[in-house]
């Protein structure tokens, strides 16, 4: 059986990138390490570490290994936190990553109703695009990762669904995802009026669904600038260097003054709340599930 602290000596030498740094977050000496890692490539057979130059790199399988044990680990963490919060040893504490623009809108609507509801209860946030935070989710980093999905009605045969490897997710949000122009643009509010014009990209995913509408509507989009910050691409909008696609999030987190923004028929994006594991949840977890889709609701718009 492995031993679970050499694959937290892994795992931080993966991290690190080094022995010596490894030792030193650890807290450990440096010939420790050393040995660590000398028993646990004993323990699996297989050479975990190799040298190069004046330094040391992950071989395939030390980086396989390693990205499991850090999943392991996080699950133990998780799994002691949350026992150490049911029998009391300490104060609840819930873990969430959350996209940019849910961190500047539903997430502080939440939070503040989760700290009138439930007094000493400890919220951590982080803030992760979808893909890394459910990684996070699987390793046992957060307890709840705030994601979305985009959605063409017309297009489409049935809404996402995000559940995948042992994560299930609760509908927050069902968002329309608007054209985004300057203001006194003149040109029609649809796609199509738009295909000779310069266009703004976001996060791969966000870029993939743009060039997908485009295509749809006739053309494909030339991409002149490429940027996640929803307000710099705003900012990009109203000096007349582009046009682009905003979800509703984007807008309530932050609207430019010189910009235009119109609803795209068909045009969705789903949010959801994801844990993972199989139920029940830790009642802190459905505590902060339940204040965020509160806070998503229309009456807390």
């Amino acid at each position: 059986m492995l031993d679970v602290t050499r694959l937290r000596v892994l795992v931080a030498v993966a991290r690190s990138g080094s022995v010596t740094a490894a030792a030193r977050e650890l807290n450990y000496a440096q010939p420790s390490i050393s040995h660590h890692i000398a028993r646990l490539e004993a323990e699996t057979g297989a050479r975990l570490l190799e040298r190069v130059g004046r330094g040391i790199r992950l071989t395939d399988a030390g980086r396989l290994l390693a990205e499991r044990a850090e999943e392991i680990i996080g699950r133990m963490d998780a799994a002691e936190a949350e026992l150490a919060a049911h029998v009391g040893l300490r104060e609840g504490r819930v873990r969430l990553a959350a996209f940019p623009s849910a961190l500047g809108t539903l997430v502080p609507a939440a939070a503040s109703r989760l700290e009138a509801e439930t007094p000493g209860l400890d919220l951590m946030l982080t803030e992760a695009e979808p893909p890394e935070a459910l990684r996070m989710l699987r390793a046992g980093y957060v307890d709840v990762a705030v994601v979305f999905q985009h959605y063409q009605q017309d297009l489409d045969p049935a809404p996402p669904d995000p559940a995948d490897e042992g994560t299930r997710g609760r509908l927050l949000l069902d968002e329309p995802v608007h054209l985004v122009t300057g203001v006194g643009n003149g040109r029609p509010a649809e796609l199509a009026a738009h295909a000779a014009s310069r266009w703004i990209a976001g996060c791969e995913r966000c870029r993939s669904y743009l060039v997908r509408q485009c295509e749809a509507a006739g053309f494909t989009p030339k991409i002149a600038f490429t940027t996640d910050d929803y307000v710099a691409v705003q900012a990009l909008v109203a000096a007349g260097l582009g046009v682009t696609t905003l979800p509703g999030l984007c807008l309530a987190a932050a609207r430019h003054p010189g910009i235009t923004a119109t609803a795209l028929p068909g045009a969705r994006r789903h949010v959801f709340a994801m844990t993972y594991g199989q139920p029940p949840d830790p009642a802190s977890t459905t505590r902060l599930i339940d204040a965020l889709a509160k806070a998503a609701s229309p009456a807390d718009a």
